[in-house]
C-alpha cells in the first residue's frame, strides 16, 4: 500500500496530485492545505473523474491535519507563495523559508521514513534548508527543478526539431534560476542522433536562452507561476522512487564532492528509486561546461547565505 502526501493545495499541489491520480502512482493519496476547504474541494473535484477515467487511486483533501498524513511513502512539498511577474525566485526566500522549515518538521513526526520531494521555491535553497534542519539521509531529500528544466529544455527542442516531444532527449543542470539553469546542448539528441544533426548551432542555443527563461516567459504570460509543467514533474519524481525505477532525471541534489562542489544543493544527473537518489551521475563536461556549473553553484551558495537571516 504506497502512500504519498502533498502539501500545499495551490495551483501546482493540486496538479501534482491529479496526475498521481490519474496516473495511478500510488494507493492513496493525501491533499494538505492550510486554507479551510480548498483541499477537500480539489479532491473531490479530482475524484469525481474517477468513474470516468476508471481510476482506482483514492484521494483525500485536509486542512492542516498533519496526523492524516501518517505512513506516507513520499512528500512533496509544494507550499509557499509563488513568482508575480518581474520577481527571481530568490525574492521568495524570506517567507518561503519558514513556510518549508515547519512543514517538514510536521511531515516527519508522521512519516520519518518518508522521501521528501521540494518543489518551494527559491527551489534549491529550500532543499539544502531541508537537509539543514530535518535530519534526513542525503539520499532521501530532492530538489524537484531539474525535472522540470529538462522537460522545458525537451520542448523548445521538438519544437524547434520539429518532432514528437516523446522522441528527444535532453537534460538540464546547476541552479533552477533564469540565469543559472545549464541545458547541456552538447548532450541534446532525437532518435539516439546529436540534436545539431538536424538543427544548427544558432538554434539550438535559442533552445537553450528559450529554456532558461521558460519560468519566466509562462510568468509573464500566465501573472503567476505555471503549474501544468511542475505538478507533472513533481509527480514524476515521485513516480520513480515509488516504483523503484532506476530512472535517470535531473534534480537538486546535496553534493559533497561531485562535479567538485560541496555543501549545496544543485540540479545534477540522478539516479531515482526506491531509496530517493540512489546516485549521483557524474558527466564527462567540457571546460566550458564546468565553468557554467560552477558559476551556477557560487549563485546558489549565495542565495544559501540569505537562509540565516531568513529564518
Amino acid at each position: 500500500m504506497s502512500k504519498v502526501t502533498v502539501v500545499g493545495a495551490g495551483n501546482v499541489g493540486a496538479t501534482c496530485a491529479n496526475v498521481l491520480v490519474t496516473t495511478q502512482v500510488a494507493d492513496e493519496v493525501v491533499l494538505l492545505d492550510i486554507k479551510e476547504g480548498v483541499s477537500e474541494g480539489k479532491a473531490m473535484d479530482i475524484m469525481q473523474t474517477a468513474n470516468i477515467l476508471g481510476l482506482e487511486t483514492r484521494l483525500y483533501g485536509v486542512t492542516n491535519d498533519y496526523s492524516k498524513t501518517e505512513g506516507s511513502d513520499v512528500v512533496v512539498i509544494t507550499s509557499g507563495i509563488p513568482r508575480k511577474p518581474g520577481m527571481t525566485r530568490e525574492e521568495l526566500i524570506g517567507v518561503n523559508a519558514g513556510i518549508v522549515k515547519s512543514v517538514t518538521e510536521n511531515v516527519l513526526k508522521h512519516s520519518p521514513n518518508a522521501v521528501i520531494i521540494c518543489v518551494s521555491n527559491p527551489m534549491d535553497t529550500m532543499t539544502y534548508l531541508i537537509h539543514k534542519t530535518s535530519g534526513l539521509p542525503k539520499n532521501k531529500i530532492i530538489g524537484m527543478g531539474g525535472a522540470l528544466d529538462s522537460a522545458r529544455f525537451k520542448y523548445f527542442l521538438s519544437q524547434a526539431i520539429g518532432c514528437n516531444a516523446k522522441e528527444v532527449e535532453g537534460i538540464v543542470i546547476g541552479g533552477h534560476g533564469d540565469t543559472t539553469m545549464i541545458p547541456l546542448t552538447r548532450f541534446a539528441a532525437y532518435r539516439g542522433l546529436p540534436a545539431s544533426e538536424f538543427i544548427s548551432e544558432e538554434k539550438l542555443a535559442a533552445v537553450a536562452a528559450d529554456t532558461m527563461v521558460g519560468g519566466a516567459t509562462l510568468t509573464k504570460l500566465l501573472g503567476t507561476s505555471a503549474w501544468y509543467a511542475p505538478g507533472a514533474a513533481a509527480a514524476q519524481v515521485v513516480g520513480a522512487v515509488l516504483g523503484d525505477q532506476k530512472k535517470l532525471i535531473s534534480c537538486s541534489a546535496l553534493l559533497e564532492g561531485e562535479y567538485g562542489e560541496s555543501d549545496l544543493c544543485i540540479g545534477v544527473p540522478c539516479i531515482l528509486g526506491k531509496n530517493g537518489i540512489e546516485k549521483i551521475v557524474e558527466f564527462n563536461l567540457n571546460e566550458e561546461e564546468k565553468a557554467l556549473f560552477h558559476k551556477s553553484a557560487e549563485a546558489v551558495h549565495k542565495t544559501n547565505a540569505a537562509l540565516a537571516s531568513a529564518l
